[in-house]
């Protein structure tokens, strides 16, 4: 009898030792989607709580309910992108992605990465000091100032090409945000960003005294970049074309303040 009991509870131990190690299985089988970021209001941001938040980070986490997939979000090194995607560290860039540019040493974008459909219109502006934004009549007016620029980014590739002929000079920021605090105290003449985040953050608070120059850049696009070649590309396409059908992004955009910038375009190719 007692040998019997022993073994019905051994077997008893081994089926829940077996139901544990599937169910344990199956969580580490939950396929992740990491997605590279910086700090850039109002894409991706942290809340009050610390947590990441924005248009692109809810519309990453929503593609991923899509695609049964988790969704993390890894803050970067802008100028590192494309190397934090060849090392898999990340497995896209999904940041206000410029996808119609270059980069600094002329290079197409679209020929680094694979890009999802456009998402979001953009372009970059010149911002100053509100007092000095009379000086700002066109594009060239930058091109004996000193420009703050995120390193790496489009606004970066585009200052450098107006002042590499002039006395200008380029101030290299960490980030977007980080090219603010430059012009407001004046170790840049103005800084050439995303107006997207210009319009969130100048001519309010710290930045009260900042504003866009009325001058006119070329018009951008947003899209998500992925390594060469990756499967992903494709299935983000596909939550993205359905989601926009079920009016979840266009909804996203209005909470955001964004209903004016969002155009997906499924005819889009980097």
């Amino acid at each position: 009898m007692k040998k019997v009991l022993c073994s019905v509870l051994a077997l008893a131990l081994l089926v829940s030792a077996a139901v544990l190690f599937a169910s344990c299985a199956k969580e580490e089988a939950t396929p992740t989607l990491v997605c590279g970021i910086t700090n850039f209001d109002p894409m991706n941001y942290k809340d009050a709580d610390g947590n990441w938040t924005g248009f692109d980070t809810e519309f990453a986490q929503l593609v991923g309910e899509k695609l049964g997939m988790e969704v993390k979000f890894q803050e970067i090194e802008w100028p590192q992108k494309y190397n934090e995607l060849a090392a898999g560290t990340i497995d896209c860039i999904w940041n206000g992605f410029t996808a119609n540019s270059n980069e600094e040493d002329g290079t197409a974008r679209k020929d680094l990465v694979d890009f999802t459909y456009s998402y979001m219109l953009n372009q970059q502006c010149i911002v100053v000091k509100a007092a000095n934004k009379a000086a700002y009549t066109a594009p060239a007016s930058i091109a004996d100032k000193n420009v703050a620029v995120e390193d790496g980014s489009a606004g970066d590739a585009y200052a450098t090409d107006q002042v590499k002929e002039s006395t200008g000079k380029i101030i290299d920021a960490a980030s977007q945000i980080s090219t603010l605090p430059e012009v407001k105290s004046g170790a840049a003449d103005c800084a050439v960003i995303d107006v997207l985040l210009a319009k969130s953050m100048t001519g309010k608070g710290d930045y009260a005294d900042l504003a866009i120059a009325d001058v006119e850049l070329p018009a951008e696009v947003y899209a998500v970049g992925f390594a060469k070649g990756s499967e992903l590309t494709v299935k983000v396409n596909d939550a993205i074309k359905a989601l926009d059908a079920e009016g979840k992004l266009a909804e996203l955009a209005e909470k955001y303040g964004l209903e004016n910038s969002y155009l997906l375009d499924t005819a889009f190719a980097g």
